[in-house]
């Protein structure tokens, strides 16, 4: 395995992906499936920590990765990030099936949660500054089989969230060229949903894939210059709309309700996404303490921000039972009679959707260098290049798995399973963070860490009873017991279970509320989510333990015990230096110490 990490990327051969001891015969594996329930009882109660991730995890990209990032990179890569297609598709199709003009409330209740999730990322990605972003904090604070869990899930996410910003990409380069936003689609016999082919999401994907292979520094440089225009584009939309606003498209303001809303909230979700993958650029960032607390929560405000005047603005605009579902914005400006700006829509969309496929290549890649570096996926994937310091066979791979997926399958079904994969992971990550604020290995005492599961459970179950009741009931009685119970678990936790652990530099205010509300929000919003979607993700995750249990665990079993042999023998070997200095009653001057 060490020789693998000093290989250049491009070189392929078994050492690169099955290296470790259960693959080396069958007689090897067939011992290793004999060993699955001890192995897997191992992986489940294994908690990394962050010098191993650090240093020997890390190291095995063979070389690091260059730091060259600062907090306007990532100021302008959480920008580039976030406001792309979700904006741009989601708004006009929720609008006028889910929520209508109340359309804002759906943006503002997902943007308070996706803030309160970067409140978590940030304290995490200043704490474990690494590539694997939320993968590498969960193996830190929950453990290998949840951190697995949660990683076929970001690999599921950073998958479907490109795809269906490449395949709105092709609609609105349609509407730019005046054609039908499905012009440029390949029409087939296949199964509805996925029988529209899409080359041209394809062809851009590649392109941003070539992009963040050359360079991080140059992506962001491109980045950067593309947002200005962006925030510009997205400037003169909601003023040249405002002025074109009749209040009477306001007068039925909640069309479907408040569970129209929270419907609507649970989809355009998807909109805020994005901000996850600037995380994993802490790697690459000159000082994590100050630019990515200022990097992330910066970007959400202005994205927060530019969403709800943009929601507004289109429902201001045109009443929302007539809103266009494929390209909103470029169809109203057509109705108040500017026509021509529709062009200048689309080229914004365009721009938009272009910077968030470059930061997601960026992002995804990182995601996965980091898990393959565990061993969970193959190490292939971790390589490093030396000349451009970028993941470059991680980059390629997701780009492939992407390009396919964005061929075949079509928005809606992209969007809702981007939700649940999204949501779960958020939901990790804060209680992860819970965990990191109130758990420490060997100092918190048996009751502190019975009283801090027990709380954890009746948060954790209260805010399920509430998404459960809330999808299934038109009631409220229900909501007196889960609601009070979510307050109590959060109260007693803040009572009865001391802090283990203060950050060292940045750290999420107000714990443990915030992480409760922001586990209580995204479980919530799961609750709004259609159920083929979750037959979907079932099916999914039923994938990935199988996976898991044929070839994951082993891997990462083996990887494990190998570093920790490694580690013993460092440590017999300062033990023997420390005897033979003892021994002598001086420092013992080796070879290169002699004067």
């Amino acid at each position: 395995m060490g020789n693998m990490t000093k290989g250049r990327g491009w070189e392929v051969n078994r050492q690169h992906f099955l290296p470790e001891e259960s693959f080396k015969n069958w007689e090897s594996y067939s011992n290793a499936m004999r060993q699955v329930g001890s192995r897997f009882r191992d992986r489940l109660f294994s908690r990394s920590s962050i010098e191993v991730e650090s240093t020997q995890v890390r190291a095995r990209s063979g070389h690091d990765m260059k730091k060259n990032l600062n907090w306007w990179d990532l100021l302008w890569f959480g920008i580039g990030a976030v406001i792309g297609a979700g904006i741009f598709v989601l708004t006009g199709l929720e609008a006028r099936d889910h929520s209508g003009p109340a359309i804002l409330m759906s943006y503002v209740v997902s943007g308070i949660s996706a803030m309160l999730c970067v409140f978590c990322y940030t304290e995490f990605a200043v704490e474990i500054p690494l590539a694997g972003g939320s993968f590498a904090y969960l193996r830190v604070e929950l453990g290998d089989f949840v951190a697995f869990i949660a990683a076929g899930n970001i690999i599921l996410e950073c998958i479907i969230g490109g795809a269906a910003v490449a395949r709105s990409w092709t609609s609105y380069f349609a509407t730019l060229c005046n054609r039908k936003s499905n012009a440029f689609r390949i029409h087939t016999n296949l199964a509805q949903n996925f029988n529209e082919l899409d080359p041209i999401a394809v062809a851009v994907l590649f392109i941003t894939g070539i992009v963040a292979i050359r360079s991080t520094k140059a992506t962001s440089r491109i980045n950067s210059i593309a947002s200005v225009f962006h925030v510009a584009i997205l400037v003169f939309i909601i003023i040249a709309g405002l002025m074109h606003a009749n209040t009477s498209n306001y007068s039925d303001f909640m069309p479907y309700g408040v569970r129209g809303i929270f419907t609507s909230a649970a989809v355009i979700f998807f909109a805020y996404l994005g901000f996850d993958e600037v995380a994993t650029m802490a790697e690459e960032t000159k000082n994590p303490a100050k630019d990515i607390p200022i990097g992330l929560v910066g970007s959400m405000v202005v994205v927060i921000a530019v969403y709800c005047l943009m929601a507004m603005t289109l429902c201001l605009m045109q009443s929302y039972k007539t809103i266009d579902p494929d390209a909103a914005y470029s169809v109203v400006f057509e109705t108040v009679g500017m026509g021509w700006a529709k062009y200048i829509v689309a080229l914004g969309a365009l721009e938009g959707m272009t910077t968030v496929l470059m930061v997601g290549v960026v992002g995804q890649a990182r995601y996965l260098t980091h898990i393959a570096r565990t061993h969970m996926f193959p190490p292939w994937f971790a390589l490093v290049h030396e000349k451009t310091g970028t993941p470059i066979n991680a980059t390629a791979i997701m780009i492939i798995a992407t390009a396919v997926v964005a061929f075949f399958t079509s928005l809606d079904v992209l969007s809702n399973l981007l939700s649940i994969s999204t949501l779960c992971i958020f939901s990790l990550v804060a209680i992860a963070l819970l965990v990191r604020r109130y758990y420490v290995s060997g100092e918190t005492s048996i009751k502190s860490q019975q009283r801090l599961i027990i709380f954890l459970a009746i948060i954790i179950g209260s805010s399920v009873a509430t998404a459960v009741y809330w999808a299934t009931s038109d009631g409220w009685i229900g909501y007196l017991i889960t609601v009070p119970a979510l307050f109590l678990g959060t109260l007693g936790l803040r009572l009865f279970v001391p802090l283990a652990r203060k950050p060292n530099m940045w750290g999420v205010p107000l714990v443990p509320w915030i992480p409760v509300l922001s586990i209580a929000i995204n479980v919530f919003l799961l609750g709004s989510i259609d159920k083929d979607s979750f037959i979907r993700f079932a099916v999914w995750t039923a994938i990935i333990l199988v996976y898991y249990i044929f070839v994951g665990l082993h891997a990462s079993y083996d990887t494990a015990k190998a570093a920790d042999t490694q580690k013993m023998g460092k440590l017999d070997d300062l033990e023997l230096v420390t005897v033979v200095e003892g021994g002598n009653g001086a420092p013992h001057n080796g070879p290169h110490d002699s004067l």
